[in-house]
């Protein structure tokens, strides 16, 4: 039995050396050149660099900023309107036109206005940030209140909750919880994409610090801060999910 419960880790672990084997001969023997690929062994002394020289803490700190303004702006919209659109028939069809125009625009686009209304600015990094994220958690939203049980409404309707509010605060979003928090979660990677994008235009953070290492060939530190934007989606999504267990405690 536990050979069984360790055989996931050991898999894992074992898939995760091979890659970094191949990775680490490839340049080593020449298939590629170390300059385009650097080796895994090499990461840790740019790592250091960076740290030392201070660069690191700054760029994660500033990403970090916009990241969680964001991240707060679109998911807050996007759960607001997600929910009024579920719960309203003449609401969502007032939107309807709307979202088909806009949904299909994706976050890049919306970058040179970013820049002519917010300049390089901090600001503009969270409205790209928010968009990303605001279309994912509207449709999460919107999806979970509507597949809440009408038998639980009418169940609302028999013990007096006849409001809107109401029954939104005492049926309809507990039973909706877990799909809106499905949305939210799947928001936090995308919050990620639209950072770097984000910064590729001029914002300071971990894509602008990207940028600068690439047009240097300083492939090293662009995989430092590849590897640090995996490391903080991790750290997130593992909160996240701790929080999500006990926002959904009362579940059997």
């Amino acid at each position: 039995m536990p050979r069984n419960r360790a055989a996931p880790f050991i898999l894992g672990a074992g898939g995760l050396a091979a890659f970094l084997a191949v990775w680490q001969v490839a340049p080593s023997v020449g298939l590629v050149s170390s300059t385009l690929l650097p080796k895994p062994s090499d990461i840790p002394a740019a790592f250091a660099a960076e740290v030392r020289n201070g660069l690191w803490l700054e760029a994660v700190g500033l990403s970090l900023g916009h990241y969680l303004l964001g991240l707060l702006c679109g998911g807050t919209a996007g759960v607001a309107l997600g929910i009024a659109s579920g719960m309203s028939v003449r609401f969502e069809l007032s939107l309807a036109w709307i979202v088909r125009v806009l949904r299909p625009i994706p976050g890049l686009a919306w970058v040179p206005f970013a820049i002519l209304w917010f300049g390089v600015e901090q600001s503009a990094a969270v409205f790209i940030i928010a968009i990303g994220v605001f279309w994912i958690v509207f449709f999460a939203s919107q999806g979970a209140i509507r597949g809440v049980d009408r038998e639980l409404i009418e169940v609302a309707d028999a013990f007096g909750f006849t409001g809107a509010f109401a029954k939104l605060r005492k049926v309809m979003l507990p039973a909706a919880l877990p799909g809106i928090l499905v949305g939210l979660r799947t928001a936090l990677g995308q919050a990620w994409m639209s950072v770097v994008a984000a910064e590729l235009f001029g914002v300071a953070g971990l894509g602008q610090r990207m940028t600068q290492a690439s047009s240097l060939l300083a492939t090293d530190i662009v995989v430092v801060y590849m590897l640090t934007i995996a490391a903080l989606y991790g750290a997130m999504d593992t909160l996240f999910v701790f929080v999500q267990g006990r926002l959904l405690a009362y579940r059997p």
